[in-house]
């Protein structure tokens, strides 16, 4: 485990590498997540080995401190991140980033333009979302964050059920009801409008049976590739990690 300080005190973003050749690969996790668990396995793909792979938890999750003064807006995140690969000596990475995720990798590259060479977003946060509980979310931005610490948390272990919490009981209860509020309210401008300004090659991929993203024709006009992976959810590289293999090859070699 590597670790490196992101914020004026000393807050540790840690993650776990896997030695290899350049150019370095980042994987960032989605809400409640770890990268460890969730991308270990995809890393060790035969089609996905050889290169120098960090698997980095957002400040706030998973292996990485828990700061209770720190913002965790989308940008804050996005440029912890970046602080934590300027330490890591990474430039021009070739960035895998799932969910909420996305968010953040798209943030990495409009701000830090020469740390990300390619930009691959697993089912990621493109738009706001409605701040009231819908089936499958979290339903932690109906709380305030009073709430949230005072009782939410728990109703939210009730909510997400057993897979989702086995990860998102490690992050800090700060950093996951002000991370959740961020990514529902959006950027400005948009992450949309900021992955279509990115000069650097962009994939979206999403589950089939899910439909294409929303407004797909404007991401392909922006130079976005959207592919489509059959037989998963929203956790494409656990329920179909061969399609997910591949799909991430063919984007990081141009296929």
């Amino acid at each position: 485990m590597r670790h490196a300080p992101v914020t004026p005190n000393g807050d540790l973003i840690r993650w776990v590498e896997i030695p290899g050749a350049e150019p370095t690969r980042l994987y960032l996790h989605g809400l409640g997540a770890t990268s460890p668990v969730y991308w270990s396995a995809a890393a060790a793909h035969p089609l996905l080995t050889g290169r120098r792979s960090l698997l980095l938890d957002l400040l706030g999750f998973g292996i990485s401190d828990r700061p209770t003064d720190f913002s965790y807006t989308l940008e804050a995140h996005a440029d912890a991140v970046a602080a934590a690969l300027e330490a890591a000596d990474v430039t021009d990475a070739e960035v895998v980033a799932h969910s909420l995720g996305g968010a953040v990798a798209i943030l990495l590259a409009a701000r830090h333009p020469r740390l990300v060479a390619n930009l691959v977003l697993v089912d990621s946060v493109l738009d706001p979302s409605p701040p009231e509980p819908t089936p499958g979310s979290s339903g932690i931005a109906a709380y305030t964050e009073e709430e949230f610490l005072a009782h939410g948390w728990q109703r939210t272990e009730e909510r997400v059920g057993p897979f989702w919490w086995s990860t998102m009981r490690l992050a800090g209860r700060e950093a996951l009801y002000r991370t959740t509020v961020h990514r529902t309210r959006g950027t400005s401008p948009t992450l949309r409008e900021q992955l279509a300004g990115l000069s650097v090659p962009r994939t979206c991929l999403h589950p089939e049976a899910d439909g294409e993203p929303a407004d797909a024709a404007g991401l392909r006009a922006s130079g976005v590739t959207v592919r489509a992976i059959p037989d998963c959810g929203h956790n494409i590289m656990f329920d179909n990690p061969e399609a997910f293999a591949r799909a991430v090859t063919d984007a990081l070699n141009g296929g």
